[in-house]
């Protein structure tokens, strides 16, 4: 990747430092230059202190970045400052823009009507603030009320500064004016490509792609011309391998390996998850799914509702929290409880039965378990979850599993098992039952 132009990301806000805001710019920005084939070097977050911005603009500027893009820190407010100092950084003079500060206030006009005790000169510095940019940077229209700029260094020599606004709608919208803008081509001149692809497996620890690794490297693959980056993400492997186009035979040797070594856990190589495959599938096969959960207490019917068009297969739920919903909702027989305990999978089976039937659905999910931190013994630690999918045909797959992690984990890597198991049914695995539902 050399001579590819490298850039940084600059997060700005004391409240994303300290984690009270999740940093969702970052990663999207990320993916963002990587489109563009530039090299994403560093992304930064610093706090609401203008030494800190600047101390952090001097070192991307240091690295040789050709662009730098930052986000926050363009409100009305005192604490925002981004303009301010990176006006500064670029040695270029702050100025009024009169005909953008008027169409600031035509934006805000409503909000002023709508308040009318709203304290009018207040009001008017925040508008005249945000209309104060630095002297002939390249102003990025407002989606909300604080406008973008791309800046470039007044005495040349420096990476062009792109600064955007904080909430992650304002930004994406604000994208592509800025990456249209002649500053940010001409930092990028001679942006190469990148390819990505990404692998998900499922069942295995993640010690076994590290292995895989070095068996592929052994047997002459050029690991070196790619970038293979490997995580554990909701209990899946993730392998995601960005590279030239002229690496292309390289990264087809890597995946030849993989495949060769995984194949019984490789579930996804185009890049989909495992939500995008069992949506595909339900809608393919015209199927309808409904659920039954205690510890996860709704998440799984959550994550099967967060896409648009989900009412195709989605029938509904229910929180079957406590062993009294369990019998009088989904209509778990209260001998299966005494017998085996709430968190069983013979009621994990009970609630996918009773899913399936009180909705009338194709497939019917149930999971039930110890989320933690409390609540386990030596026989059903914390962790324990049983989980169960059954089919309308008959068709039935029930697992118990110990999750690790705190509560949070636990609960949502119960969602990751569930649908890997309504994955394999669709897809015509499952014992028959007796007799089906």
């Amino acid at each position: 990747m050399t001579g590819v132009p490298r850039a940084g990301v600059v997060v700005t806000g004391t409240e994303v430092l300290g984690g009270r805001v999740r940093d969702a710019n970052g990663p999207w920005l990320a993916d963002r230059l990587t489109e563009l084939g530039v090299d994403h070097a560093s992304t930064v977050v610093v706090g609401d202190r203008p030494e800190d911005m600047r101390e952090t603009l001097a070192w991307m500027a240091a690295q040789g970045f050709a662009l730098v893009i930052t986000s926050g820190g363009l409100g009305p407010t005192a604490d925002d400052l981004t303009v301010e100092v990176v006006a500064g950084f670029q040695g270029r003079p702050l100025v009024l823009d009169e005909a953008l500060e008027g169409r600031i206030a035509a934006k805000l006009e409503p909000l002023r009507r709508r308040f009318p005790d709203l304290n009018v000169d207040a009001w008017r510095r925040g508008v005249r603030k945000q209309a104060i940019v630095p002297e002939g940077a390249t102003v990025l229209e407002p989606v909300g009320t604080a406008p973008g700029v791309v800046v470039t260094p007044a005495a040349g020599g420096g990476p062009t500064i792109v600064v955007l606004p904080g909430p992650p709608s304002e930004l994406q919208a604000m994208w592509p004016d800025a990456a249209a803008s002649q500053e940010l081509r001409e930092a990028i001149a001679g942006a190469g490509e990148f390819r990505v692809r990404t692998l998900r497996m499922y069942g295995m620890p993640e010690s076994e792609i590290a292995e895989t690794l070095r068996v592929a490297e052994a047997q002459g693959v050029d690991l070196g011309a790619l970038e293979v980056t490997t995580c554990l993400r909701r209990g899946e492997i993730e392998v995601v391998t960005r590279f030239e186009p002229a690496a292309e035979p390289v990264y087809e040797a890597l995946e030849d390996v993989i495949r060769e070594r995984h194949a019984a856990t490789l579930f996804s190589d185009d890049g989909s998850t495992i939500d995008d495959l069992v949506a595909r599938a339900l809608l393919d096969q015209g199927a309808t799914i409904a659920t039954a959960e205690s510890c996860t207490g709704g998440l799984l019917a959550a994550r099967l509702t967060e896409r648009a068009g989900s009412s195709a297969y989605v029938l509904g739920g229910v929180v079957a929290y406590a062993n009294s919903a369990k019998v009088h909702v989904v209509g778990v027989d209260p001998e299966l409880i005494t017998r085996h305990g709430a968190v069983s999978p013979e009621v994990a089976e009970a609630l996918a039965l009773g899913a399936l039937r009180r909705f009338d659905a194709d497939i019917g999910v149930g999971i039930t378990g110890v989320a933690g931190p409390g609540g386990g013994t030596p026989e059903k630690p914390v962790g324990l979850v049983c989980l169960s999918a059954a089919m309308r045909d008959g068709r039935r797959l029930t697992r118990s599993v110990t999750l690790p992690g705190g509560r949070a984990d636990v609960r949502d890597r119960s969602t990751t098992v569930a649908l890997h198991l309504v994955r394999r049914l669709l897809h015509g695995e499952g014992e028959r039952a007796a007799t089906a539902a």
